[in-house]
């Protein structure tokens, strides 16, 4: 399903992210979740791509799994990352003639072994070449859907690590926006504040496409700096801090604290007007049930 016809569906969507599992443990694993997700009725969700593609062949196929096991329209990542273009080529094609409907167009991370990767040897080297290409690629026919696919990119409402220039970071984005982007994901964040002066930004930018707001619970006292590391330097609310604080090294209730967080993150923001709530879930079920119980969401509601 095209990602303007989820929109038109129902809003606010509500969706999960996965990443692909790398052993038959992580495997069930992450089938059990996705089963146990699948009661919530999700409009959409994503499954994310390696460093430099090296969970090319593993993100293809959970895609596919979920494709043809649920009825949940599932959106890949893609990225630019040691990728040619005919690299690039052959996966839209594989994806087109599998009936996938979208595509969050990243550019991507390096591998952690390469330190020098010099990004200028990429045949796309920035996410807007990656959205040219895909709008080229969407006229070419090969996609079941005339429109092709719809294109997704991302955001960070606290400010990309690599562009300090807020500025000039909003003029990247409404780039990518002009180059045929259909919605934007944002990357997670723990103050709502953030969010909504970013969406009111891109407004003033004459972005308009929907925006859905990245959310990720806190789960572990040994996740938080990973968080950190993941949001390019996330902004941990005062309040937040000292409720961890408290919680100590006590992890049920350091999970409760960051549940007990999301949902009241996931709450302001549906009182906002939220276009869209993904849920980063590390593929576990648990947090992301109870934040959506907590909610009062129904499939009449999403």
């Amino acid at each position: 399903m095209h990602i303007q016809d989820i929109f038109q569906r129902k809003r606010p969507t509500f969706s999960f992210e996965f990443f692909p599992p790398k052993s038959i443990n992580a495997a069930n694993t992450l089938y059990d979740t996705i089963r146990d997700l699948s009661s919530c009725e999700p409009s959409f969700v994503s499954v994310t791509y390696g460093a430099g593609g090296s969970t090319r062949e593993l993100t293809h196929d959970l895609v596919l799994k979920i494709k043809e096991s649920t009825s949940i329209p599932p959106i890949p990542h893609l990225t630019c990352v040691e990728h040619s273009k005919d690299d690039i080529t052959e996966t839209l094609t594989r994806y087109a003639e599998a009936g996938i409907g979208n595509i969050l167009a990243l550019r991507g991370d390096p591998p952690a072994s390469a330190s020098q990767y010099d990004r200028s040897a990429d045949a796309f080297p920035y996410a807007v070449d990656l959205v040219r290409h895909i709008k080229d690629f969407n006229s070419s026919g090969i996609h079941p859907d005339p429109r092709g696919f719809g294109i997704g990119v991302a955001a960070f409402p606290e400010g990309h690590p690599d562009t300090p220039n807020r500025l000039l970071e909003m003029d990247y984005l409404k780039e990518k926006v002009d180059a045929g982007v259909d919605y934007i994901c944002t990357q997670l964040f723990f103050d709502n504040h953030d969010f909504l002066d970013f969406r009111d930004r891109c407004r003033l930018a004459g972005i308009d496409v929907p925006i859905i707001a990245g959310i990720m619970p806190i789960t572990s006292a040994k996740g938080i700096h990973r968080m950190a590391e993941l949001a390019g330097g996330a902004h941990f609310p005062a309040r937040l801090l000292r409720a961890l604080n408290r919680a100590g090294d006590h992890q049920e209730a350091v999970e409760r604290v960051g549940i007990h967080h999301a949902a009241e993150q996931c709450t302001g923001l549906l009182d906002h007007d939220v276009d869209g709530i993904h849920l980063y879930t590390l593929n576990q079920s648990k947090a992301t049930r109870e934040v959506y119980a907590s909610l009062g969401m129904t499939s009449a509601t999403h």
